[in-house]
């Protein structure tokens, strides 16, 4: 599937591109860096609730990611692994700290690592590399910022948004929070439609929407936006990303963190309706969550979700694409090791649609991960049981660096010098409502091992009178989670949930009220 943009499109797309895209900040710490392009790179791109459950890749059937399957050819690809959390904190956080949501307690929307784990990061453990980062979404930035005394150059997040043409974060960069709070109270309207402003306001709606308006035809979905107009074009990241890997010094650690697959779903016009009516529907009906909600479920509203979905998928890969025919042609592939993978995954099934839930499917825990090491040529396959915090030591390991005491993370299987281990577990935390500074409640955790899968479910309304939940899948035998298998008596199920609720109780252990 080769999408190409004709001439007319291309130009409305160059047109809104903002002038701070033109603009790279100089380095934070002049000086401290010494070049060495006989070093080897390290390139991660992360494309933000991308479950592998609906990609093409590993088996799903719809054709969502044509280029992915092309570039696994000449890449490792891991394909039992999971997120650490089930929406974008938890799930970056542990990306970036090689620790679990448990450890590094960034559990709550929006919120940092505790302070101890601050100078923990991948950023900080590249200490002789030129790092680099951008994130699209504000929650993945927040450890930008929280880790940028570790980076050499961190793009603002507003500086790839289309209506970013005041620049706050240039004109306010030792205030750039409290400039973007006033921004927001007083010129731009919330989504209720109300500011402290309504004559700026206007002016600005009026500004923003004459900007964007030729693009409306090229996304008829809408353009894509975070928040109610924070508007921005995929191929303007890719393209700020390959304008610094072209030209930033060598060996480099980049981070770039894309939004899209993530909602709302607006694929651009030549891709938009590729799915329609292709007959595959929702392949099984599954039970309704307690977590649901009260109204039924509308299978054919949850096939409409997720065919966007898939649609932005597919979207989103065209761009991979051309970044990896990129990198290919630059030549940056024989001295880079590159990795694809995903925060956290997305679900339409059991009357849940996106991923603010409690509940720890495979939809939101399975997602990709490929890696291509420097002048890798032919396709390996790992099906080990493998996790979100296993990336950080891993590329140290490849490039020849020690691990530090901190991470909790296995280095990945084809690059440790150990075996695989069959009895090996790795969890999942979910917490956002939990009380700052305290113990993990309420409480989603899950523990996966040898095939099966038992997550606890702890404090919720949902739950009444009953205090906890739980569930067991033996994913090998029924990978759609249709039959829960717990059962109190049985010695599967007592052994994880001991193993499990071990690992809580010494983790909130240090936050109990003494």
């Amino acid at each position: 599937m080769n999408r190409n943009m004709d001439r007319r499109e291309f130009l409305k797309l160059s047109a809104v591109l903002p002038p701070s895209i033109y603009f790279a900040r100089s380095s934070r710490n002049p000086g401290r860096f010494i070049q060495n392009p006989a070093a080897e790179n390290v390139l991660i791109v992360v494309f933000d609730a991308l479950s592998a459950e609906n990609i093409s890749l590993y088996g799903y059937r719809r054709e969502t990611m044509p280029n992915l399957a092309r570039i696994a050819e000449r890449a490792t690809v891991y394909h039992n692994h999971h997120a650490g959390g089930n929406y974008t904190t938890p799930g970056t956080a542990t990306l970036l700290t090689g620790s679990y949501p448990w450890t590094h307690r960034a559990v709550k929307m929006g919120h940092e690592v505790i302070g101890e784990r601050e100078r923990k990061n991948i950023f900080s453990a590249f200490d002789q590399y030129y790092r680099i980062a951008y994130a699209h979404n504000s929650f993945a930035d927040v450890f930008l910022r929280q880790f940028s005394a570790s980076l050499d150059l961190h793009k603002p997040q507003l500086d790839l948004y289309l209506n970013n043409e005041l620049a706050l974060d240039r004109f306010f960069e030792n205030d750039y929070d409290l400039a973007s709070v006033a921004w927001e109270r007083s010129v731009k309207r919330n989504e209720s439609g109300y500011s402290y402003s309504l004559f700026f306001s206007s002016l600005y709606e009026e500004y923003s929407q004459g900007k964007i308006k030729d693009l409306s035809d090229i996304f008829p979905k809408g353009i894509p936006h975070t928040g109610s107009d924070n508007y921005f074009l995929l191929e303007q990241g890719i393209d700020w990303l390959m304008s610094q890997v072209s030209q930033i010094p060598q060996p480099f650690l980049g981070y770039f963190h894309f939004l899209p697959p993530h909602a709302p779903y607006s694929p651009r016009r030549d891709y938009d309706g590729t799915f329609r009516d292709d007959g595959v529907g929702y392949l099984i009906e599954k039970p309704k969550s307690i977590f649901g909600g009260r109204e039924n479920v509308n299978l054919r509203l949850q096939s409409r979700e997720r065919r966007s979905y898939d649609e932005y998928i597919l979207y989103a890969d065209g761009e991979l694409g051309r970044l990896y025919d990129f990198l290919d042609a630059s030549g940056l592939l024989e001295n880079t090791w590159l990795v694809f993978t995903s925060d956290h995954g997305e679900m339409m099934e059991r009357g849940i649609y996106k991923h603010i839930t409690p509940v720890m499917y495979e939809s939101l825990l399975h997602i990709p991960l490929l890696i291509i090491e420097p002048g890798q040529e032919r396709r390996k396959d790992v099906y080990s049981l493998t996790s979100a915090v296993d990336v950080l030591p891993t590329l140290l390991k490849v490039t020849g660096q020690e691990l530090p005491d901190w991470v909790e993370g296995q280095v990945l299987p084809l690059f440790s010098d150990a075996s695989p281990d069959p009895e090996r577990s790795v969890y999942a935390v979910e917490a956002k409502l939990s009380e700052e500074g305290g113990p993990l409640f309420p409480v989603t955790a899950a523990v996966l091992k040898d095939g099966y899968k038992l997550v606890y479910f702890s404090g919720y309304e949902e739950l009444g009178n009953a205090g906890s939940y739980l569930e067991l899948f033996d994913l090998e035998n029924d990978p759609e989670e249709l039959n829960n298998l717990y059962d109190a008596k049985s010695s599967r199920s007592q052994e994880l949930l001991k193993e499990l609720m071990e690992k809580i109780r010494a983790a909130d252990r240090p936050y109990l009220k003494s």
